[in-house]
């Protein structure tokens, strides 16, 4: 089991840029189950955006990686005898959710929407695209609360709170990729209300309107990381501090948003190293110097 879970914390770092640096700080116990998360996760999301396959056959991988999911957490000799990294995975996330208790239902929730993914790239309203983040980032709030310990309710809606920022700033973050490769995660109610339209982004400029639709997003988005305030303050140790340096990057991220939403096509807002010691004195004197 160890070389199971070891494969997945290389995997965790190696696909992702923003695996939380609190993360590898962690005791093993806890480190180890949040990397099997991310392994498991980065492995659904390559399969849905698998850009060589159709659609179906995208949606087909996903219910046969869902269904080796739910065999591992029923029944720890399933892959017990394959080397390869997709079943050193499952075997590791498999033996997190026997240990720990994690419900398979915020899995499938996640699963469900990878599938999204491969059949929408527009959204009506705002409670459509709320709904993907509930499916899609609130899950991992979860399931990392759970893996720490903490399976207290009003916790788990402030992390869904901070989930759905989090997911609802790299939509914005992402603007300008996005309409690139047909997605667009606004929803056409918030177009309308700021008289914006698609044809305008024909050309790669953001608009007045467009201009205005973005800053409503903000607003929107501002909203939830005040909800999730709370779970920073509510979780201990490392991974309190975790979720503050999250809350803080996140927030400063959006604030980049708002001020150069005229630059979505040509500029994709970020954090800079220079950004890293404002943010981790925040952190620490948190809730005096939390905003950015």
């Amino acid at each position: 089991m160890e070389r199971a879970y070891a494969a997945c914390e290389q995997m965790a770092r190696t696909h992702y840029e923003n695996f939380p640096v609190a993360s590898r700080l962690l005791p093993g116990g806890i480190r180890r189950h949040i990397a099997a998360l991310y392994a498991f996760a980065r492995v659904a999301d390559d399969i849905a955006d698998e850009g060589v396959a159709s659609p179906d056959d995208r949606r087909a991988r996903l219910r046969a990686w869902q269904q080796r999911l739910h065999v591992a957490a029923t029944d720890h000799t399933g892959e017990s005898s394959a080397d390869d990294r997709e079943s050193l995975i499952m075997m590791a996330i498999g033996h997190s959710i026997r240990s720990l208790d994690l419900p398979l239902a915020l899995f499938d929730d996640l699963l469900s929407a990878f599938g999204q993914d491969t059949t929408t790239s527009r959204y009506d309203s705002w409670d459509d695209v709320l709904d993907y983040c509930r499916r899609s980032a609130n899950p991992v709030g979860r399931l990392v609360l759970r893996i720490a310990g903490y399976r207290e309710p009003a916790l788990d809606r402030s992390a869904d709170a901070l989930c759905t920022a989090l997911q609802l700033t790299n939509f914005w973050q992402d603007f300008g990729r996005d309409w690139r490769v047909g997605r667009l995660y606004v929803p056409r109610e918030a177009q309308l209300a700021c008289g914006a339209s698609e044809q305008e982004l024909m050309t790669e400029r953001i608009s007045g309107a467009w201009a205005r639709t973005i800053q409503a997003c903000v607003a929107v988005t501002e909203r939830r990381f005040e909800e999730g305030r709370s779970v920073c303050e509510g979780v201990r140790g490392l991974l309190g501090l975790e979720l503050k340096l999250t809350w803080l990057g996140g927030s400063r991220v959006l604030e980049q948003i708002e001020r150069r939403r005229f630059d979505l096509f040509v500029h994709r807002p970020t954090l800079a190293t220079t950004d890293a010691p404002s943010l981790l004195w925040r952190a620490f004197r948190w809730p005096a110097l939390a905003r950015p």
